[in-house]
């Protein structure tokens, strides 16, 4: 079975610099990751290649089939694979899931582009777990970028 590509992309009215600093701070980053319904806290954050993070999503409002981990949350574990500042970042991403549906690690890689009075933020995720479903997966970062807009505009 061949795992997936999926993307999603946004204009952010902000430069570079800033988007970048809003990834590699986990007092930012657990305020604009989480997708819409979720919430997000962070543990062990090492902002360095090799380096990475645990974060637990929880759902705000649990449903016992929404959870990858538990009824109520997934915990990702996250590591830097490559960080080129201000212009991309490349992240190893696994869930703690005893469901072979969601094994495996997927990349995620994070373009920022300048363009005129912004930054177009392009998420890319290889390899998707086959338990994780390309319309959902992509409303889950639109809803990660919009929080990062609205945190940033």
């Amino acid at each position: 079975m061949s795992l997936s590509v999926h993307r999603a992309s946004r204009f952010i009215l902000a430069t570079p610099h800033a988007i970048f600093r809003a990834f590699l701070d986990p007092e930012s980053l657990v305020n604009w990751r989480p997708p819409a319904g979720m919430r997000a806290e962070i543990r062990g954050f090492n902002a360095r290649p090799g380096g990475g993070y645990r974060m637990v999503l929880i759902y705000k409002a649990p449903d016992a089939s929404a959870g990858k981990t538990a009824a109520d949350r997934d915990i990702v574990n996250v590591r830097f694979a490559d960080i080129e500042p201000e212009t991309r970042i490349v992240e190893m991403v696994s869930f703690d899931s005893r469901d072979p549906a969601f094994a495996g690690t997927m990349k995620l890689t994070t373009t920022l582009r300048p363009v005129d009075d912004g930054t177009e933020v392009t998420f890319c995720a290889e390899n998707v777990p086959p338990g994780i479903g390309e319309d959902e997966h992509r409303q889950g970062m639109e809803s990660s970028l919009r929080n990062l807009a609205n945190l940033l505009e």
